[in-house]
């Protein structure tokens, strides 16, 4: 391009990306922030603790083990963007990991814990307790602990025994009261039951509660299950394990069989990361483990407290219903204008499209649309596609009772949803049952669009219902990931529907679409387009200016064209919660882009893209991010607003976004994130809180 060559500027330079796993560690340390944002509650930011680790552990699963892999291989080609060879990475994620986590546990026990204790709730140690509160104890170990433990010792005929993904063990040194000499030196491994609550509770004064670690307890009368030994450690720690799954689909007669024996494979993958709990970490031990586990010692973490934070998941909920003060204050999500309860939903949509924004306004509609599709008499077909749903999920139940009614149910089922591939298999199962036709999307690609389409009969014509969303069908996730749907009968949109589901199933061509644009067909081409037209548009008229919100952006041609488009002059506004390869506001590469990410109460799920169009603007929505993996490897759909005022709704959110600054952050032009300074006089914009407030405000000008 003529600008680039006045300016000489090569933008496949390594120094204007970031890295994709430090991108990702950049973001879960915005996660670790809220964990000391003081405007949090107290519960909530136990949460954002357990969010970290939580995250942290499928980071260590999937990405840390994949670059384990390489280098046992032998691997050293650097990665395409940043230029960094597999190792390169490890060490750089293990340098920052060491420090987040460490950060992680510095709030843990002197801010949240000592912050907990004053609302008279109180973690103890067995060594601080008194006689009656020991004994009170031991009954507890007595009848309900011991009876599942199993000691497993080691030996020459009982070999190192295979621990589960991401549990948490006792390794306990032992010492024949008979033999003091080296013979007598023995070591068990206690894995601490995963069916047993975490958190024992003792008796304490009213209005006071006092919890031990079950993994404390366990410690503490560990001599009971060796009788005849001298205990002379015991050390908890915890493994995380490769659990990426390798899918052989070419050759795979059943591809139901082939997940299945991959998800027994995942529980015991080579072990990537070791955890140890100190203080009180026996050295033997800690040689012992790293050799037998193949665990390099920069992967080990030394522990101050409690192993595997996720744990405050389940004490959030246990606590949250009696302390109130501690949370988010609760908020319900409206119905939109319109789509009342009791409305029949087929003739809503007939009239007009409708856009919802979840959470902000509820996600029952959706359920209903299915629902009442599944119970229509008029109703002939529905066709829908699952990526993730919830643990009882009203839309399994509604297309298993669609089938029942006799209606013709296709499901495409991805079971390659990571993590979510044994409740999708099980789904898969079930909806096969009550007969529906269950197809698996196709070869070496996942399914990841949200589509639903309802064929329906009205007198002597067909009439066809889309539903398209940027978020899964789960009615429990939408409570809290922002998305977005759409509603509409259009007749293009229900041929492009039509065309795209007897894609995915049958042998046909690759059709061409009115609306719709499909990865890994044309996606890509499509948003480069798009920022070429801005690109001409700044030129002539100088109009030229995009905004784009979504998860992660790491696709090296999309992020060379932004680049470009920045170099023209285009204004190019990004908000991107989690991974962003690109760096702003670099001198002749990126000084027109700036990127901002929103971590707040709620994850910011949508992907929305917007271009000016010298005025004539385009905005589209996707179930797709700007990623590589999207745009080459998944079935994803893009797709338009073509209602002006929809338009103008989905362009009000994303302003809100760009003006949030409270839970905002700004990326600089070395990939550091900063919090969104504001000046003493300017409002606070929680774009989140400011959502929910106008989505109250529209339900009661209805009233």
């Amino acid at each position: 391009m003529e600008t680039q060559k006045k300016k000489n500027v090569e933008l496949k330079n390594p120094a204007y990306y970031n890295n994709r796993e430090l991108s990702w560690l950049a973001f879960n340390e915005r996660v670790l922030q809220e964990a000391f944002d003081k405007k949090n509650p107290l519960l909530e930011r136990f949460k954002f603790l357990a969010i970290f680790s939580s995250n942290l552990d499928e980071f260590f699963m999937v990405r840390v083990a994949g670059l384990q892999d390489q280098v046992k291989v032998g691997f050293t080609k650097p990665e395409n963007k940043a230029g960094m060879t597999p190792k390169q990475q490890l060490n750089e994620i293990a340098k920052k990991t060491h420090q987040l986590v460490e950060l992680q546990y510095e709030a843990l026990q002197n801010t949240l814990l000592p912050k907990l204790q004053k609302e008279h709730v109180e973690f103890v140690k067995t060594a601080d307790l008194d006689t009656n509160q020991l004994d009170e104890l031991e009954r507890y170990f007595e009848e309900y602990i011991f009876p599942v433990l199993t000691p497993m010792a080691i030996d020459a005929y009982r070999t190192f025994p295979m621990l589960l993904n991401k549990s948490i063990n006792l390794a306990v040194r032992l010492e024949d009261e008979e033999k003091r000499d080296e013979e007598g030196q023995k070591i068990a491994i206690v894995q601490v039951p995963a069916v047993l609550e975490r958190f024992v509770r003792l008796q304490s004064e009213k209005g006071s509660l006092k919890f031990v670690l079950l993994e404390d307890v366990i410690s503490f009368f560990i001599r009971k299950l060796f009788h005849g030994f001298k205990v002379v450690s015991v050390s908890v720690f915890r493994i995380t394990r490769n659990a990426d799954m390798t899918i052989h689909e070419e050759g795979a007669r059943d591809l139901l069989k082939e997940i299945e024996e991959e998800l027994r494979k995942r529980k015991w993958g080579a072990a990537v990361r070791l955890e140890i709990q100190q203080p009180g970490f026996d050295d033997v031990i800690l040689d012992y483990l790293t050799d037998e586990l193949e665990v390099d010692k920069k992967d080990v973490y030394f522990i101050e407290g409690f192993l595997d934070a996720t744990v405050f998941f389940n004490f959030y909920k246990q606590m949250a219903p009696t302390w109130e003060q501690l949370v988010f204050e609760g908020k319900v999500s409206q119905l939109p204008v319109g789509m009342e309860t009791g409305k029949q939903i087929f003739q809503k949509i007939s009239e007009q499209d409708v856009f919802l924004h979840h959470p902000y306004e509820s996600f029952e509609p959706v359920v209903q649309f299915i629902s009442e599709a599944a119970d229509d008499p008029n109703v002939l077909a529905i066709k829908q596609t699952l990526y993730r749903v919830s643990g009882d999920s009203p839309v399994i139940k509604a297309l298993k009772r669609a089938a029942e009614n006799g209606k013709q149910v296709t499901v495409l089922v991805e079971l390659k949803a990571r993590f979510d591939e044994e409740n999708n298999v099980q789904w898969a199962k079930e909806l096969e049952k009550a007969g529906c036709h269950v197809i698996y999307g196709m070869t070496h690609l996942k399914t990841h669009s949200k589509i639903t389409l309802v064929v329906r009969k009205k007198e002597d014509k067909i009439e066809r219902f889309v539903h398209l969303g940027t978020g899964n069908y789960n009615d429990q996730t939408a409570k809290i990931y922002t998305d977005m749907s759409l509603f509409t009968s259009k007749r293009q949109f229900g041929i492009d529907a039509t065309n795209f589901f007897n894609y995915l199933s049958g042998y046909t061509e690759k059709p061409e679409f009115h609306y719709l644009s499909v990865a890994p067909f044309t996606i890509r081409t499509d948003i480069i387009d798009l920022i070429d037209a801005e690109i001409r548009f700044q030129k002539k008229h100088g109009t030229g200016r995009i905004i784009a919100k979504m998860n992660s952006l790491t696709d090296k041609l999309i992020i060379m064209k932004l680049y470009e488009a920045s170099n023209a002059g285009v204004k190019v506004e990004l908000i991107v919660r989690g991974i962003c390869c690109l760096r702003p506001g670099i001198s002749d590469v990126s000084e027109n882009i700036q990127v901002r990410s929103i971590v707040g109460s709620l994850l910011e799920h949508s992907r929305i893209y917007f271009f000016n169009h010298n005025g004539k603007e385009k905005t589209f929505l996707s179930s797709a991010d700007m990623m590589t993996r999207n745009l080459n490897n998944r079935i994803e759909i893009l797709f338009p607003i073509v209602d002006e005022t929809i338009k103008k709704q989905v362009k009000t959110i994303l302003e809100l976004g760009l003006a949030d600054n409270v839970k905002a952050r700004r990326q600089d032009a070395t990939g550091v994130y900063h919090y969104v300074s504001r000046k003493n006089d300017e409002p606070a914009i929680d774009s989140q809180k400011e959502l929910f407030r106008r989505a109250y405000q529209v339900a009661e000008d209805e009233e």
